[in-house]
């Protein structure tokens, strides 16, 4: 994979581009906001690995501004601010995972390759339906009763992950691991956090709910 790596400490860069070239991956450095965001948007990279705190520019902004102009390339988070809303933040703001220091290699490693493995192959067109929801795999878009739904990247992977199991009921460390590539931890109520946003965007203001709580095991999405 070619990675983009925004690190300011030069440490942790050397850590991280040194373990990642061993592993046959091709790595490019910036070392501030402003350098890693022009990097981001305008050269081409299968992942972007971006620190929060950054000179120039905090890794939020620059994530939601690569996020914009490139909605499909995998970001990965690394922070040393860890709680369920600093996750929210790095989440709201277009992150795909996001990865608290300090972290193992391994960990590390772990996560490029559960996001690799997400990155979904769709072609134009790509529709998948629930009642009067409607979702656009290719364009990220999601519609019910023919009202555009805004969503964030891992709402509307959520959503979809609900929707390819409709009727089925998903565990929160099922979800954990399809949507965010991490093993549930039960002290987080990032899975209900998420869930509720979902359910104030999908169902608030509509005929009938489509995500339903089943107590003790999960949640599921279907028509009744």
């Amino acid at each position: 994979m070619h990675i983009l790596l925004v690190e300011d400490e030069p440490k942790v860069a050397d850590f991280i581009k040194k373990g990642l070239k061993e592993q046959t991956h091709t790595v490019e450095l910036a070392s501030d906001g402003i350098a890693g965001e022009n990097q981001g948007i305008n050269e081409e990279f299968d992942l972007i690995i971006l620190d929060v705190i950054l000179p120039g520019k905090s890794g939020l902004e620059v994530c939601r501004a690569i996020r914009k102009a490139k909605p499909d390339v995998p970001i990965l988070m690394l922070t040393a601010l860890g709680t369920t809303q600093d996750k929210v933040i790095g989440f709201e703001s277009g992150a795909d995972d996001y990865l608290v220091k300090p972290f193992h290699f391994e960990e590390l490693l772990a996560r490029i390759k559960a996001l690799s493995r997400r990155r979904i192959a769709a072609t134009p067109g790509t529709i998948r339906k629930v009642a009067d929801l409607e979702i656009d795999i290719y364009q990220k878009k999601a519609w019910r009763a023919g009202k555009e739904i805004l969503l964030t990247t891992k709402e509307f992977a959520l959503l979809d992950l609900l929707v390819q199991n409709k009727g089925n009921v998903l565990s929160r460390s099922s979800i954990a691991e399809a949507v965010w590539g991490i093993d549930f931890n039960r002290r987080t109520n990032l899975i209900d956090v998420y869930i509720n946003y979902l359910r104030e965007k999908i169902d608030k203001g509509f005929g009938s709910p489509l995500i339903h709580t089943v107590i003790g095991m999960g949640y599921v999405l279907r028509e009744k």
